[in-house]
């Protein structure tokens, strides 16, 4: 049961925006893991004595975790324990009844009782578990180097964890997003899940711990403090990855429009009011540029996550793990992610401080709150179609009202508006929990993974469907934008110059008064020919492309007053 999930080989290590590295899955690769979670036949957390009585944990095809029989939830089954094979696994607080079929075991069977909250299994967070996964591939190749696990063992594992990282038996993971203990159900859930998959290869039933144990071998040399903020950043810097693909697409497809809209003539504004001229292509390429600064910043944020505190287990001073674990064990994660991670230099510091994952927050914040800009630009754009500004065409994607036929709205840009004021909500969020952690560790590390993991992906999301939905398809109004830029006193600037101040003003009056062309009206006032006018309010002129400023010729009285009268 636990391979349904397989859906191609994953490659850790993949290629983070324009980096070098190896080839990313595509964005659809870990769907079925995602889709596929595990329904538990019995209740894994009931006694003994309750599992006939006790509500059972449900994990829906579509990800959520339902402990309560009384919910309604129409795609949840309500499987009864009775009949079902289950096995009996022991803790210090007591003995289970587990699911035969099931790959976790007893704590994770607590962790479902204690933490319905969410309703979201950690493996909505695809590159969470293959993290995971690689830090417990990692531990096992180290400590076999060092000694401390035996060779078969070590070889087990890591087939286990390889198995988990290719894809498969994501739906085992099945403890909520949001859980108390600083992550320590995450942490075992992983070690429950390898330790079954591993005796499994070696023929032996699930639970059969007396041959490989979940903690004894799977986490030796480890804490849930040291191997969970790891793959909390390693599973972020894959995430990025996929983030910064996406977020230079978005930029390219910008930068297309500004180059098929570079000749067209429209009127900038300032504070919502008339400006001077431009053209459409500059404010796209002002769009692209944008992104590329985002793309630049992101990237840097790679070092913020590079360093780790692997081998620092409980609280930074290396207790139960052999002095050459922490460096053998970041050397073969190297390897096996492709990255370039290094062990912090103070190990108490970084296994308290929660410090990178603000500043990471922060940066995914900046670059959400731009783009949600950019989007309120698109919207005001394209309004109307009638009775706004008109100037662009956003693709139709569906009806914009059940009251109102024919009416469109812009639902692209207002759904990636939603998706950046989440990011700012949980950048507050990843806040207060930097804030909250106390002395030796921040036990709401669970909250920040699951609030910066939810952010990357809805901006991933976010920044795909703006590109496919909306971005490709825009369309210019261009008789609108060239009636406009004619009746707009705002290319006068471009005259003055030539003209002089005060005879600009007179036809700027003039042309707000009567609505009449500007480029008419300086003609008639015999200040300039028609030829020298078309020549300076040409595309390249106004949008700044070509210098038009030169020295300014004396005007006549007359042909400022002459000017004026036409005002009056």
């Amino acid at each position: 049961m636990g391979d349904r999930s397989s859906s191609g080989p994953h490659r850790p290590g993949g290629r983070l925006g324009t980096a070098g590295g190896h080839e990313r899955p595509a964005p659809e690769r870990h769907a079925n893991a995602q889709r596929e979670a595990t329904v538990p036949t019995v209740n894994p957390t009931a006694t003994m004595d309750e599992s006939k009585t006790a509500p059972i944990p449900v994990v829906t095809p579509s990800g959520l975790v339902v402990t309560d029989a009384s919910e309604n939830v129409s795609d949840v089954p309500t499987p009864s324990a009775e009949g079902r094979p289950t096995r009996i696994e022991t803790d210090s607080l007591g003995s289970r009844e587990i699911p035969a079929d099931a790959y976790w075991g007893i704590h994770t069977s607590r962790a479902l009782e204690n933490f319905p909250i969410a309703k979201r299994p950690i493996s909505v967070y695809p590159d969470l578990i293959v993290a995971l996964a690689s830090v417990k591939q990692a531990a096992a190749r180290a400590n076999a180097e060092i000694g401390v696990l035996e060779a078969h063992k070590a070889e087990l594992i890591d087939r286990a964890c390889q198995l988990i990282i290719d894809g498969r038996y994501h739906d085992q993971f099945v403890v909520g997003v949001m859980q108390g203990g600083a992550g320590t159900s995450t942490n075992m859930n992983a070690n429950e899940v390898i330790a079954n998959i591993a005796l499994e290869l070696d023929g032996h039933e699930k639970g059969d711990y007396s041959h490989l144990h979940p903690i004894d071998d799977v986490n030796r040399s480890q804490s849930t403090n040291d191997t969970y903020p790891t793959a909390i950043k390693i599973g972020l810097t894959f995430a990025l990855g996929h983030l910064l693909d996406e977020l230079a697409l978005l930029r390219d497809s910008f930068a297309a429009k500004a180059a098929e809209f570079r000749n067209i003539l429209k009127v900038g504004r300032t504070q919502l009011q008339d400006a001077v001229p431009m053209t459409l292509g500059q404010e796209f390429h002002g769009f692209a540029t944008t992104l590329t600064e985002d793309h630049a910043r992101l990237t840097e944020t790679k070092w913020l996550l590079a360093e780790i505190n692997l081998g620092a287990t409980a609280i930074g001073t290396g207790i139960t793990a052999d002095p050459g674990y922490a460096a053998a064990a970041v050397r073969h994660l190297n390897v096996i992610t492709g990255l370039n991670l290094e062990t912090a230099p103070d190990l108490i510091e970084s296994t308290s401080d929660a410090g990178a994952f603000m500043s990471f927050s922060g940066s995914l914040k900046r670059s959400a709150i731009k783009l949600s800009k950019i989007c309120n630009d698109l919207r005001l754009l394209s309004s109307g179609p009638q009775a706004g500004l008109g100037e662009i065409n956003l693709p139709a994607r569906q009806a914009g009202s059940s009251i109102m036929p024919g009416k469109v709205n812009p639902v692209i840009p207002e759904v990636v508006n939603q998706v950046a004021f989440s990011v700012a909500g949980a950048d507050v969020t990843v806040t207060m929990a930097a804030e909250g952690g106390q002395l030796q560790l921040n036990a709401f590390e669970p909250v920040i993974a699951h609030s910066l993991l939810q952010s990357i992906t809805w901006m991933a999301q976010a920044f795909r469907t703006l590109r496919i939905n909306c971005v490709d398809g825009i369309t210019a109004n261009e008789e609108r934008l060239g009636a406009m830029v004619g009746s707009s006193v705002g290319v006068i600037t471009a005259l003055t110059p030539h003209i002089g101040y005060a005879a600009s003003a007179a036809l700027a009056k003039s042309a707000l008064l009567t609505g009449r062309n500007v480029a008419d009206l300086v003609v008639e006032a015999k200040l300039m020919s028609r030829e020298e006018v078309t020549r300076l309010l040409s595309p390249a002129r106004l949008s700044g492309l070509e210098v038009v400023t030169t020295a300014i010729p004396v005007i006549q009285a007359d042909a400022i007053r002459e000017a004026r009268s036409d005002t009056e």
